[in-house]
């Protein structure tokens, strides 16, 4: 059975690959490895937050077609952040990175483990990354709340 998943790119540093834009093209080849990417959006130059003093990110998002379930997505998305060089444990937290891709919504799956939680917690409150799936999924429905991903980002523009 084939699942269609939205998935969220970010990058700030440069890599063999060149800078951030190099970083989130070879980010979405390895995609393809996963699946079929459907959709990639714009990329979109961010402030960093959370943790300020580092370089703006570029954002974008990415729809991907797969058969993989919810959990074995997550470690392929974990594996081609190490592939490119990328530390979880080793990193500062909201700090700069050579990739990170984020699982955000994947069909109706609703999950909350420690290894996943689905949808993603803090996808309503981030317009880095509602901006960019808008532009590819505004149709897109958070299983939990039933909100679009256009009425998910109308509503964070409209609170700030």
């Amino acid at each position: 059975m084939s699942h269609l998943a939205a998935i969220a790119l970010g990058s700030n540093l440069p890599s063999q690959w060149g800078g951030p834009a190099g970083n989130l093209h070879e980010a979405v080849r390895c995609l393809g490895e996963l699946g079929a990417v459907r959709a990639v959006s714009s990329f979109f130059e961010t402030a960093p937050v959370g943790y300020t003093d580092q370089p703006n990110f570029l954002n974008a998002a990415a729809l991907l077609e797969t058969t993989l379930e919810p959990e074995a997505l997550m470690q392929g998305l974990l594996e081609i952040e190490r592939s490119m060089g990328r530390d979880r444990s080793a990193a500062p937290a909201k700090g700069p990175r050579i990739i990170d891709l984020d699982l955000l919504i994947m069909d109706g799956f609703i999950r909350a483990t420690p290894e996943l939680t689905l949808p993603h917690p803090a996808l309503a409150d981030r317009r880095f990354v509602l901006a960019p799936l808008a532009q590819i999924a505004a149709d897109m429905v958070h299983p939990v709340t039933g909100n679009s991903v256009i009425e998910m980002l109308i509503r964070l523009e409209r609170a700030t």
